[in-house]
C-alpha cells in the first residue's frame, strides 16, 4: 500500500486531501448511524427468530421420539406437521433477516467507500437501502404467519 503511495504522490496527495478534513469524516460517521442502528434491530428480532426455531427444532425431536417408541397417532402427526411449517417460516425468516443484515453491511460499507472515491455511487448505495427493507420486510412477514401458525396450533392439544 505504502509503495502505491510513494510511486504516485498524486494519489497520496488526493487520498490525504479527501479524508484530512475531520467534517468530512464525521459526516460519513453520522450518515452511518442510521444503518448501524438498523443493524442492531435487526440483531434483537432474529434473536426473537431464533429463539422460537430453536424452541420449535427441540418440540420436532420430542414428537420424533415419541413416534418411534408409541407409534403413529393422527394427533402426534398433527403436531408434527404444523411443527415442520412452523420451521419451515422461521427459518425462512431468519434467512432474510441474515440477508437484510448483510446488505446494511453494505450499505454501510458505501456509505465509507463513496467518499474516497470519484465516481458517485448514491444510486448503488440506495438500492442496496432498498434491498434491505424488502428483505426485512420479508422476514418480518414470516415472523408474523409464524406466530399465527402457533397461535392456532392450540387446537391440536385437544
Amino acid at each position: 500500500m505504502f509503495d502505491l503511495l510513494a510511486a504516485s504522490p498524486n494519489i497520496a496527495t488526493e487520498l490525504f486531501e479527501r479524508t484530512s478534513s475531520s467534517f468530512h469524516v464525521q459526516e460519513i460517521v453520522r450518515l452511518s448511524l442510521t444503518p448501524a442502528f438498523l443493524l442492531a434491530a435487526i440483531g434483537a428480532v432474529m434473536n426473537v427468530m431464533m429463539s422460537r426455531l430453536i424452541w420449535v427444532a427441540d418440540r420436532i425431536e420430542r414428537v420424533e421420539h415419541r413416534l418411534e417408541s408409541e407409534g403413529e397417532s393422527e394427533r402426534a402427526l398433527r403436531e408434527m406437521d404444523w411443527l415442520v411449517r412452523r420451521r419451515l417460516l422461521a427459518q425462512r425468516a431468519v434467512m432474510f433477516s441474515t440477508f437484510a443484515a448483510l446488505t446494511i453491511c453494505v450499505v454501510i460499507a458505501l456509505l465509507f467507500v463513496s467518499a474516497f472515491i470519484e465516481p458517485q455511487i448514491g444510486t448503488l448505495t440506495a438500492a442496496a437501502w432498498i434491498g434491505t427493507m424488502v428483505f426485512l420486510i420479508t422476514s418480518l412477514v414470516l415472523l408474523v404467519q409464524e406466530t399465527m401458525v402457533a397461535a392456532r396450533g392450540h387446537r391440536l392439544r385437544k
